[in-house]
């Protein structure tokens, strides 16, 4: 029973591997391909410290936001 359950542990182990180098490959693209758009002019990166404050919820975010 340990053997079976050491053996589930593994495959769920590296599924679990794959599943985090597929993220880390996606977020990569999404960062290019905002990059891209930002160097083009098409959008803009948020401002952080704003970001912060409204997650952190020390400003309600603005109504025309």
């Amino acid at each position: 029973m340990i053997r079976d359950l050491e053996r589930e542990e593994d495959e769920i182990s590296f599924r679990r591997r794959v599943l985090h180098g597929r993220i880390d490959i996606l977020r990569a693209e999404l960062v290019a391909r905002l990059r891209e758009q930002v160097s083009a002019g098409e959008a803009q990166l948020a401002d952080v410290e704003r970001l912060t404050e409204i997650l952190a919820t020390k400003a309600a975010p603005k109504a025309d936001e």
